[in-house]
């Protein structure tokens, strides 16, 4: 055998080793979880408040805790009971944590407040190196402004969609003069309709045409611009489908 192939058989062999080593049954993960729980429920200490967590929990869980359970803490983050003491057990692993808690809350998986909060006892933390501490303000500095853009865009969004169900409002309105209506285009007499069942039945309910089918009486219409809409157009085209007497052309 050749040199050149003696370093690929190695290097493949130890590729497969370090895969093998890495790899975690779903029964030791489920162990690695039950683990993880056991340790932040078991590092609350009576308060005034009760049972929670305080500087002694975090010097408990920097003891029990590795960088290797920050992505079972990750994961325990939709148990909503854990949430205050997972940021404990984050804020324990010190400089380790501070990408993986960014991560989280750009996937939602952890509020951005929560993030910020973890940050906050990375600072606070005694068993945190200085440049961990830096590291955290600097962090939290960076998930406050990811937070912000995130509303920012949320609100954006809720303008858009807002002033787009104002112009369909004025499309429905136009839909009950003949004259007006002849100018609208059939993607806008299309977007009344929807619009029009969605106010009448509720999302995720569409018109049937099965024989024999009844509409809503007039005394169940919802009395706003979609619910008249449809009534009107029912009592027009008695005969017709639906559909073929709103967005015909």
């Amino acid at each position: 055998m050749s040199l050149a192939n003696s370093r690929s058989v190695a290097i493949l062999a130890l590729a497969g080793f370090c895969v093998a080593a890495n790899a975690q049954s779903p029964a030791g993960h489920a162990e690695s979880v039950e683990r993880v729980r056991r340790v932040i429920l078991e590092s609350q200490h009576l308060g005034a408040h009760g049972m929670g967590y305080n500087d002694q929990s975090l010097n408990t869980l920097s003891q029990k805790l590795t960088p290797a359970d920050i992505s079972v803490l990750i994961d325990l983050l939709l148990d909503k009971d854990l949430r205050i003491g997972i940021q404990f057990g984050l804020a324990s692993q010190c400089e380790a944590a501070l990408f993986a808690v960014r991560d989280a809350a750009l996937d939602h998986t952890m509020p951005f407040f929560d993030a910020e909060d973890t940050m906050r006892l990375v600072e606070s933390f005694a068993g945190c190196t200085a440049k961990a501490k830096q590291g955290a303000a600097a962090m939290r500095s960076e998930i406050h402004s990811l937070s912000e853009a995130e509303h920012r865009r949320i609100m954006q969004e809720a303008q858009e969609n807002a002033a787009e169900d104002a112009r369909i409002q004025r499309n429905a309105l136009k839909m009950t003069d003949p004259k007006q209506a002849k100018e609208l285009t059939r993607q806008e007499r299309e977007e009344v309709f929807r619009r029009s069942l969605k106010a009448i039945h509720g999302p995720g309910r569409g018109w049937s045409h099965d024989t024999g089918t009844k509409g809503p009486s007039p005394a169940h219409v919802p009395n706003h611009g979609f619910g008249r809409i449809r009534q009107q157009a029912s009592k027009s085209v008695e005969s017709t489908s639906p559909i073929s007497a709103l967005i015909g052309h």
